[in-house]
């Protein structure tokens, strides 16, 4: 019995039983469920199990990993949107994957640096030779994967250079907008490479509001390269923002930590000030 084991080997098209609408919940991509068959009806699914982790959007549960796919241009990466997203997936305790495309166009610069510094692995992929695909290929063997990223930044190319088979349909980017066309609409599982993959739809920078809020007094926890400072600041529950003897600052201050990174804490950290409890 593998990792995957309790997931069907074929497609069984069925509905939910309209319970988990009274629950508010509903099935998504990732759910191990169970399916009630009969001989005159259509199969239902009668029970979600237990899920591991969950995100609202794209709606997927139960994944291993996250892999974040960066264009380096046409569009620029985005530093903040970018650590907001491993920042969720590591509150969610969804491993990230950080891919940047399109070096034949401009180099990553120190961003693979900074997130290989703090334990997140990193790839740079060509897509138009396939350069750097096979590591990627690697980390995702065997895992339950979704491929998330920003309109037009060569997702669902990079996931033809994986898997070419898929044949998944890309766009070219608007000269006008300076962003791409949403060519995946929904989140779908492909059974590849002895786990499960999911292209999910590309989003706008508005759209990150949309996929979790992570308290104030948690965010500091979803930022890994703080934790080997939590222990040392002068009070025990210090916001890292502007408290005295805050050693997570003195670490930024000193170069241990990016301040890249630390800006990007501090925007959320705003951010999150602003959210009322009852909105959470």
């Amino acid at each position: 019995m593998d990792a995957l084991d309790g997931y069907a080997e074929e497609s069984v098209k069925c509905a939910a039983r309209g319970i988990f609408r009274n629950r508010g919940i509903s099935p998504v991509a990732g759910d191990r469920v169970l399916v009630e068959t009969g001989e005159n009806a259509e199969p239902v699914i009668f029970e979600i199990r237990e899920r591991k982790n969950f995100l609202v959007r794209p709606p997927l549960a139960n994944l291993d990993k996250i892999v974040f796919v960066n264009s380096v241009a046409e569009p620029a990466v985005n530093r903040f949107i970018l650590d907001k997203l491993v920042a969720i997936a590591d509150s969610k305790g969804i491993e990230p994957v950080v891919v940047f495309t399109k070096i034949d166009l401009e180099t990553a610069g120190d961003l693979p640096d900074i997130y290989r510094g703090i334990g997140i692995d990193v790839c740079t992929v060509d897509n138009l030779t396939g350069e750097g695909a096979d590591e990627v290929r690697g980390l995702i063997e065997g895992k339950i994967t979704a491929f998330v990223g920003n309109s037009g930044v060569g997702k669902s190319s990079l996931l033809n250079v994986l898997y070419p088979e898929l044949a998944l349909e890309t766009a070219h980017i608007s000269k006008k907008l300076g962003r791409g066309r949403h060519t995946t609409r929904q989140v779908e599982l492909f059974r590849r490479g002895g786990g499960y993959i999911a292209d999910t739809p590309g989003f706008s920078t508005v759209d990150t509001e949309r996929y979790c809020r992570i308290p104030k007094g948690e965010l500091d926890g979803a930022f890994r390269e703080f934790g080997k400072y939590l222990g040392d600041c002068a009070f025990a529950d210090c916001a890292h923002v502007k408290e005295k003897g805050c050693a997570v600052r003195a670490a930024v201050e000193d170069g241990k930590i990016a301040g890249s990174r630390y800006d990007s804490y501090l925007r959320m950290f705003e951010e999150a000030s602003k959210i009322n409890d009852w909105e959470r």
